[in-house]
């Protein structure tokens, strides 16, 4: 982890290539009788992912420079208010009528397409705290991966009300709207801003505050306290820790300590990131994809190449960026642990039957986006940044 990225700058691969092909490599020797296949670690699955996913939101939320606008966090407000619903439409269409899924799969499937993966994506995120490393695009996908991991997941609630038969019930809907959108999505918001709010007030008001104590621990209580609270009044605890990251971040913008809580979060979620890859390979190697048909990957590649880019183009136009920065954010809508998580937790908490094609068609759309993103990102970023300072020249 510490060695591969200073190796892998001149070549077209990332650490997460090359972490899932020392998974297929490891696990396809036949030494090891651990099968990683999250068909069979389903519970396991979840907790781990779930694990990874939080911890890469509270380092989102610390390293976002840019004070929290409507204006200022346009960019943002359009990838979720358009792009994610036009995305989750689209891919349910496409399970429903292409791969010929029931309604409720479709809508997991849907579901756990729509978010850019906070996890996969620090690649093409912005700069640690006060870099200076944060242009619309790094700024944009941040922001729109630290929310819509929380905004899609009523939507994972629909599908498994759909497994349940419950859309076609008026209570269903109701208890739907009301509680798994209304009150989740405000509790998860209230837990998250009170969190923050008290932490920052600890950290950075407090003579003997942890800020002055220099123990950069406090990123992952603050990230286990935030998740815990929202879980205990039933919200979203994925909302409550990126919201608390950016409420300390608000409480003293510039104090140096945001580095060390941002680098500790860091080398945490690169550590458990590594594993996870590595398990992935291991469950590529162990036929996670058998169950694939043709059909099933014209469709992956469809979700990567097409409906993201195309829900990303139409979310932003109309908007004062360059053509150039609404196309790349368009397109690095990468996909990766989040949706790992939400198909798990789907699956655990519904029933939508035999769920082989949709495990393979997920893990066919990661790969694909590990490969397509992986190889390309760093080159399109690089390229931006030159012609930006052309441009400024």
């Amino acid at each position: 982890m510490s060695w591969a990225p200073v190796g892998l700058k001149r070549l077209p691969l990332t650490l997460a290539i090359l972490c899932v092909g020392l998974g297929v490599l490891v696990f396809s020797t036949g030494l090891l009788s651990f099968n990683p296949d999250p068909r069979t670690w389903d519970t396991a699955t979840e907790r781990l992912t779930e694990l990874v996913v939080i911890i890469s939101l509270m380092g989102a939320g610390l390293k976002l420079d840019r004070p929290l606008g409507w204006r200022s966090w346009s960019t943002t407000w359009r990838l979720l208010a358009v792009a994610m619903p036009l995305t989750i439409a689209a891919v349910a269409w496409l399970g429903w009528a292409g791969m010929g899924f029931s309604l409720a799969m479709a809508l997991l499937l849907g579901a756990a397409m729509a978010p850019t993966d906070p996890v996969l994506a620090a690649d093409v995120q912005v700069g640690p705290p006060r870099s200076g490393d944060e242009d619309e695009v790094r700024f944009g996908l941040t922001s729109e991966a630290g929310l819509n991991d929380a905004l899609a997941f009523p939507f994972v609630h629909l599908a498994i009300l759909a497994a349940a038969g419950g859309l076609a019930t008026q209570a269903g809907l109701a208890d739907w709207f009301g509680i798994k959108v209304g009150w989740k999505l405000l509790a998860g918001l209230g837990a998250g801003w009170l969190v923050g709010k008290a932490l920052g007030h600890v950290m950075f008001r407090s003579r003997r505050g942890p800020s002055r104590l220099g123990d950069a621990l406090i990123a992952l209580a603050a990230t286990l306290i935030a998740y815990a609270a929202a879980e205990v009044i039933h919200g979203y605890g994925f909302l409550a820790v990126f919201v608390c990251a950016v409420t300390i971040r608000a409480s003293e913008r510039d104090h140096e300590f945001h580095q060390a809580m941002h680098d500790f979060s860091d080398q945490i979620e690169r550590l458990l990131i590594m594993l996870l890859l590595v398990l992935f390979g291991g469950a590529l190697a162990n036929g996670l994809l058998s169950s694939l048909t043709w059909t099933d990957a014209l469709i992956g590649l469809a979700v990567v190449l097409v409906v993201r880019p195309v829900a990303g183009l139409i979310a932003m136009a109309g908007s004062e960026h360059p053509w150039r920065e609404r196309l790349l954010l368009a397109f690095l809508g990468i996909r990766g642990v989040g949706s790992v998580y939400y198909v798990a937790y789907g699956l655990n908490h519904g029933d939508f039957g035999d769920s082989e094609r949709l495990w393979a068609i997920v893990g066919f759309i990661i790969l694909v986006s590990i490969l397509v993103h992986g190889v390309t990102a760093a080159p399109l970023l690089q390229r931006l940044t030159r012609r930006r300072e052309a441009d400024a020249g």
